[in-house]
C-alpha cells in the first residue's frame, strides 16, 4: 500500500514522501472470532500497524465504534488511509497502547467491549532499511517505533555502560554471549562511535566461535532483540496496560493479546493468571480476609497458533501466539 506521509525538515519547512507500507495482520480470523464483535461495540485495536486487523474489526461493526491506537506515524497514516471508507465509525490515535485509558477519556469513552494487541514488530519497520529494525541491512542505529522517542539504539549502544550493555542482552535477549558483544562494543566505541547497524553485526559475529554462527538464526538476531527491546521500553508497559484495559472492558468485554516471543508471552500469561485468581489468602486460612475476587476468565489454556496455511503464507508468523480472556 502507498501511502503519503507529510513531514517537517529541520528547517521547518513541511515535506511529502510517498511510502510503501506493508503489514500483514498474524492470526486474523483467530482475533476476530476470539473478540465475538457486537455489531454495536466498542473496540479499541491498540497496535493498529497497517490496519489489518483494525480494518475487519470495523468491518464487524453497524452502529459500534474502534479505536486504532499506534505510536508510529507511518502506522498512523497508514492506518487512516485503509480505514477512510469507515469515516467516523473510527477513531485514529497516535499513542503507546499503555495510554489506552487516557486515550478512551480524550474521546469521551468510559467503557469498551474488546481489545487486541499485537505485540511484534510490523513487517513494514522490518523491512524500511532506514529505520534500523533490520541486521540484513546496513542503516543508522534507531530502532525506535516512536520517532518521538528520546532513546535511540544509537544511545543504547554507545552510552549504556559495559555491565547495562551485558544486562540488556542476557536478559532481553537470551544471549548467552552477552559478555563478549558487550566487552567488544564498548572496545569498538572508544576508537569511534558505533553508527550502524552493519558496524554492530560485525561486532557481535567477531564476539561468538564459529560454531555459533553456524547454521540457525542470523548470529546478530538476539541481540538486536534485546536493544530494541530496551529502546521501546516494550516489556515494562504490557502488564499495567494489560490491567488498565481490563478496568475499562465491560463484562463479557473480550481482550486478545498476540506475542512473538516468550518473554512478552510469559508477562501475557501470568499477568492474566493474577487477574483470573481469586482469593490469595494463605489454605489453612478457614474464611477469606483478601477479598479479592477473579476479575477474568483465561478462555486459552493453550495459546492458539497460527494454522500450516498461514505459515507458508506468512512464514513471519511461526512464532506468533494468542492468549484471550473475558471479563468477568
Amino acid at each position: 500500500m502507498k501511502v503519503a506521509l507529510t513531514r517537517q525538515t529541520e528547517d521547518g519547512q513541511k515535506t511529502v514522501d510517498t511510502i510503501d507500507f506493508t503489514h500483514r495482520p498474524v492470526l486474523l480470523d483467530e482475533c476476530i472470532e476470539a473478540l465475538t464483535i457486537r455489531p454495536d461495540g466498542i473496540y479499541v485495536d491498540g497496535t493498529a500497524g497497517g490496519g489489518g486487523h483494525s480494518f475487519e474489526i470495523a468491518s464487524h461493526l453497524s452502529e459500534g465504534r474502534l479505536i486504532a491506537i499506534d505510536q508510529d506515524e507511518n502506522a498512523i497514516a497508514a492506518a487512516g488511509q485503509r480505514l477512510a471508507p469507515y469515516g467516523e465509525r473510527v477513531s485514529i490515535v497516535r499513542s503507546n497502547f499503555q495510554a489506552i485509558a487516557d486515550v478512551c477519556e480524550s474521546l469521551d469513552v468510559d467503557a469498551i467491549d474488546g481489545v487486541l494487541l499485537d505485540l511484534g514488530v510490523s513487517s513494514h519497520q522490518l523491512d524500511t532499511p532506514e529505520r534500523g529494525f533490520s541486521y540484513n541491512a546496513d542503516a543508522p542505529l534507531d530502532m525506535r517505533m516512536d520517532a518521538r522517542n528520546p532513546l535511540s539504539a544509537y544511545r543504547v549502544v554507545n552510552e549504556y555502560s559495559e555491565s547495562e550493555l551485558r544486562r540488556i542482552l542476557y536478559e532481553y535477549g537470551e544471549e548467552k554471549f552477552s559478555s563478549r558483544i558487550a566487552a567488544n562494543i564498548v572496545a569498538a566505541r572508544q576508537i569511534a562511535p558505533i553508527q550502524t547497524t552493519g558496524e554492530l553485526v560485525n561486532i557481535i559475529k567477531r564476539s561468538m566461535p564459529a560454531a555459533a554462527k553456524e547454521g540457525g538464526h542470523h548470529p546478530a538476531k538476539r541481540s538486536f532483540q534485546a536493544i530494541r527491546i530496551e529502546v521501546n521500553a516494550e516489556l515494562s508497559v504490557i502488564e499495567p496496560a494489560i490491567r488498565s484495559a481490563v478496568n475499562l472492558l465491560r463484562p463479557g468485554g473480550r481482550m486478545a493479546i498476540i506475542t512473538f516471543h516468550s518473554l512478552e508471552d510469559r508477562i501475557v500469561k501470568q499477568t492474566f493468571a493474577s487477574l483470573a485468581q481469586g482469593c490469595t489468602c494463605p489454605r489453612d486460612l478457614p474464611v477469606c480476609a483478601c477479598g479479592n475476587k477473579p476479575k477474568v476468565r483465561v478462555e486459552t489454556r493453550k495459546p492458539i497458533l497460527p494454522s500450516e496455511a498461514e505459515l507458508e503464507q506468512n512464514p513471519r508468523s511461526r512464532s506468533a501466539k494468542l492468549r484471550v480472556i473475558t471479563k468477568l
